[in-house]
């Protein structure tokens, strides 16, 4: 059960070249609901604002993940992401994960230079820093999120494979998503028509084996995941589209 918010955002990378964050919408409000089996397990929200960060024009994104209910009871989780991300290249500035899982919690702030391909990862709780040699264009969990939704549908055919590398809390991971098919997706607004993605993930540590991610996200320019699907070493959580805001275009179901 543990880091909820980063399945539902891990399930979300691409790669291509910088670019802007066009087809994201200042004030949009993404809200999930989570299921663990037959449990309501917990909820994830996402929302974006543009500002500006260090003289430049950034989108602050912030995600926010607990656990509800019965789940809730026995394991407590509160997760709380922040991201700056470049207007103008859809790359992270700077990236936070400040968390509570259980008796389990970890506060880290990464400031990414990409010039240099090197990132500053704070621990908080340590009050220790440390310069880490990064590669080029690297992601953090939410920038990858908006990041796929920034490219042209051209980049998202069904057969098409994308790669990126992904800063998840301190250490950096290379992943695979690949669009397999188009398909219609039921929701409690009506059907609407998907890509199904399926992303490669490491086994072992959190997913059942390294495909056991499955998300649905609209076939339109926003690209807003509808549904997810993960498989997990124990048992499988699904996610799916809430209630929702400020999107940049209509939402056809």
């Amino acid at each position: 059960m543990k880091k909820i918010l980063s399945l539902v955002v891990l399930s979300i990378f691409t790669l291509g070249n910088a670019q802007k964050l066009d087809n994201i919408k200042s004030g949009e409000v993404l809200n999930y609901r989570i299921h663990y089996g037959i449990l309501n397990a917990g909820t994830a929200t996402l929302t974006t604002l543009k500002t500006t960060y260090q003289g430049k024009p950034h989108f602050y994104v912030k995600g926010y993940g607990k656990t509800t209910g019965a789940v809730r009871a026995f394991f407590k989780v509160e997760d709380n992401y922040e991201s700056f991300i470049n207007y103008n290249t859809g790359l992270p500035s700077f990236y936070v994960r400040n968390v509570q899982e259980g008796g389990y919690t970890q506060h880290l702030q990464t400031a990414f230079n990409h010039e240099n391909q090197t990132l500053v990862l704070t621990d908080k709780e340590k009050n220790s820093s440390k310069i880490i040699k990064s590669v080029k264009d690297v992601q953090d969990m939410l920038s990858a999120f908006y990041y796929l939704r920034s490219l042209d549908a051209s980049e998202l055919k069904v057969g098409t494979t994308k790669k990126l590398n992904v800063w998840i809390d301190d250490e950096l991971f290379p992943f695979q998503v690949k669009v397999v098919a188009v398909e219609n997706v039921r929701t409690k607004f009506g059907n609407i028509n998907c890509l199904k993605i399926v992303p490669q993930v490491m086994s072992g540590r959190v997913f059942k084996d390294k495909e056991g991610v499955t998300l649905w996200v609209s076939n339109d320019r926003n690209y807003i995941p509808i549904a997810i699907k993960a498989e997990l070493a124990v048992g499988s959580l699904k996610a799916s589209l809430d209630s929702y805001k400020n999107v940049k275009y209509p939402l056809k179901f």
